[in-house]
């Protein structure tokens, strides 16, 4: 992928298959973290308070990742290994067949969130 300026042509970059995926974890984690300003770091679209980036999401050849802050994946691991998905210190890695359970999301980005301090 290009380098892009917003989460909207991110997304309209991404493989067709995992535009659906992008756009529900972007709708969840603005949901999730409503004072969030929504910006692009590392070519990759994410949320920021302050100064601290909480949570972004990524398209890749064969799978989706959504990352955030060590003390959300690690407070998680439990119920992300018990959803079947391989989690690393700040990421998770997932395929539209297998999405990151809504709910999860949420929780995610909230502890991502009160890891940061905000």
């Amino acid at each position: 992928m290009t380098t892009v300026a917003d989460h909207d042509a991110y997304i309209a970059a991404a493989p067709e298959p995992f535009q659906s995926s992008l756009k529900r974890l972007r709708a969840i984690l603005a949901r999730a973290l409503p004072e969030a300003e929504e910006m692009v770091a590392y070519n990759m679209p994410g949320f920021s308070i302050g100064a601290s980036v909480v949570a972004s999401y990524a398209a890749f050849s064969k799978q989706c990742g959504l990352y955030l802050l060590p003390g959300a994946i690690s407070e998680h691991a439990d119920e992300i290994a018990a959803a079947g998905l391989k989690a690393t210190k700040t990421g998770i890695t997932f395929s539209p067949r297998k999405p990151i359970p809504d709910d999860l999301v949420e929780r995610l980005a909230r502890a991502s969130r009160k890891d940061a301090g905000a």
